[in-house]
């Protein structure tokens, strides 16, 4: 008489737990991009000044963070984190770029009033551009999100000293590109 062995199965219960554990971690990622994307998505185009690629870098930044959230999703600050991926996708990005083709959908118009909203927020993205890129991190982060100096230097893997630096080279730097009457014309 011989005994037929049949090759052990994972319980019927592992399954659905799985699934459970997949789903709710599913919706936690979710939750955190649709609280972070609009934020981080114009940060991204401050950076490079166009809307299809700042998408991409948005998107590449979540893919980076869901392959590794079941590590990561504890971590005390993922807003912070988020930005660290993204700013090293957008120096990767620079670094590999062929091209220094800046796209824009209409050169801001440089009349001698003084500028409204919209123009001047054209006017300061593109005078943004001119600055290296480095410099440009800085000043998104600082200024455009407000994040404090410290934050920005762990942001950016930079020293505070080099963060202050940077900033007040960057703010004299687009002084220089946009005049001295430009915020207060006469």
């Amino acid at each position: 008489m011989t005994e037929t062995v049949t090759p052990s199965r994972p319980a019927a219960d592992a399954r659905p737990a799985r699934t459970t554990r997949r789903r709710a971690r599913d919706e936690e990622f979710t939750a955190f991009v649709e609280s972070t994307a609009t934020r981080l998505r114009r940060s991204a185009y401050l950076m490079c000044r166009d809307w299809h690629l700042a998408q991409d870098l948005t998107q590449q930044t979540y893919t980076k963070m869901y392959a590794t959230w079941n590590r990561i999703r504890t971590s005390p600050n993922l807003e912070s984190y988020s930005r660290r991926v993204l700013m090293n996708l957008v120096f990767d990005q620079a670094r590999s770029r062929k091209s220094t083709e800046l796209v824009v959908a209409d050169p801001p118009d440089h009349s001698a009033g003084p500028p409204p909203s919209p123009e001047l927020r054209l006017a300061l993205v593109d005078a943004l551009a001119h600055l290296p890129l480095d410099d440009r991190a800085v000043l998104v982060l600082r200024h455009a999100e407000d994040h404090s100096v410290d934050t920005v230097a762990t942001i950016l893997g930079l020293s505070v000293s080099a963060v202050k630096m940077r900033n007040a080279r960057a703010l004299a730097k687009l002084r220089t590109l946009l005049g001295q009457d430009f915020l207060d014309p006469e």
